[in-house]
């Protein structure tokens, strides 16, 4: 994506995010602009923002990880379990490194099956999304964990200044290294390269391989890091908690002007598009007549819409060149 098509998709998605302010304002002004609900937008945006990094990270490189929601479940029963056995601060932080821990080895995971034995992103991370699920089931037998630990709900309990919660500074920090390191960095400008054409890339020299396992390892590491802030929100892990974050996350991607096929889009895009999911989902939630079960037919007829408008968008400028 070039730098003028990237400013007018910022502007667009600036544009978009004020006209879902507006509209709230307009229906819902009295139970929206409250101070609480800003604060539970902030913390609910937390996980599937940090999952959504995941999967456009990925994207950037010309796959898809599908698994960033079982990763995060599957670590967060981990630290859940063991917090659960091993209390204080050391259980804490013996429960983050192991956690950490299952990001790494499910990212490499999907890394290796997608560079090293040429599986489709979509039906490698599609597989070891079942794996991991699998995997909690049989952790947990089936049955979720609560109450796991007094301490470590303070990290989304906390807030700065009574607005911030720390777990959205966590966010907003994580959210600006990759920012950072897919920018600015030789290793970001390799994976923007790699997704643009992969073939390319190899003749160029670079190893296309390790660069495809660093992209999934940074991936799982992100859903990781979103389970934790998942345990300590609710203070409680399940395998198939947030089932539907998968197509949120996607979704989430697109909107942000990635490509699917690979190569192009920015991560502040991404963030922007994350505000504008959380924004409309908490809309949504003051209207309670709107069942939950028609929030997956309401994402997935975004996802297709936006696939349609960048089809369409992209096809103009093609022509008017």
């Amino acid at each position: 994506m070039n730098k003028g098509k990237y400013n007018n998709h910022i502007s667009r998605l600036i544009l978009i995010l004020i006209g879902i302010l507006l509209l709230a304002f307009i229906i819902k002004g009295d139970s929206f602009y409250k101070t609480t609900n800003f604060i539970s937008m902030q913390r609910q945006m937390v996980e599937y923002g940090l999952m959504a990094l995941g999967v456009s990270v990925a994207m950037i490189s010309g796959g898809i990880d599908l698994s960033t929601v079982y990763i995060a479940n599957l670590s967060a029963i981990i630290a859940g379990l063991i917090m659960m056995n091993y209390s204080g601060i050391t259980g804490i932080v013996l429960a983050v490194v192991c956690a950490i821990g299952i990001g790494v080895i499910c990212g490499t995971l999907n890394g290796v099956l997608v560079s090293k034995i040429n599986i489709p992103p979509m039906l490698a991370t599609l597989g070891t999304m079942q794996l991991f699920m699998g995997i909690a089931i049989i952790i947990t037998a089936g049955r979720g964990l609560s109450g796991v630990s007094d301490i470590f709900p303070v990290i989304s309990k906390v807030t700065l200044f009574n607005f911030i919660p720390l777990s959205f500074v966590i966010y907003l920090f994580l959210v600006a290294l990759i920012a950072y390191i897919f920018d600015r960095t030789t290793f970001g400008l390799k994976v923007y390269s790699v997704g643009t054409n992969s073939l390319a890339s190899r003749y160029t020299g670079y190893n296309v391989s390790k660069i495809l396992i660093k992209t999934y390892l940074i991936s799982g590491i992100l859903s990781s890091v979103a389970g934790l802030i998942s345990l300590s929100r609710i203070n409680s892990a399940k395998a198939d908690f947030g089932s539907s974050y998968t197509m949120q996350t996607i979704l989430i991607a697109v909107l942000g002007g990635l490509n699917p096929n690979g190569g192009s889009g920015k991560i502040l895009g991404v963030f922007l598009a994350t505000i504008i999911v959380q924004v409309l989902s908490s809309l949504l939630n003051l209207f309670p007549n709107i069942n939950n079960f028609y929030r997956d037919l309401i994402w997935g007829g975004a996802l297709i819409f936006v696939l349609l408008l960048n089809y369409y968008v992209d096809n103009k400028k093609r022509r008017s060149s």
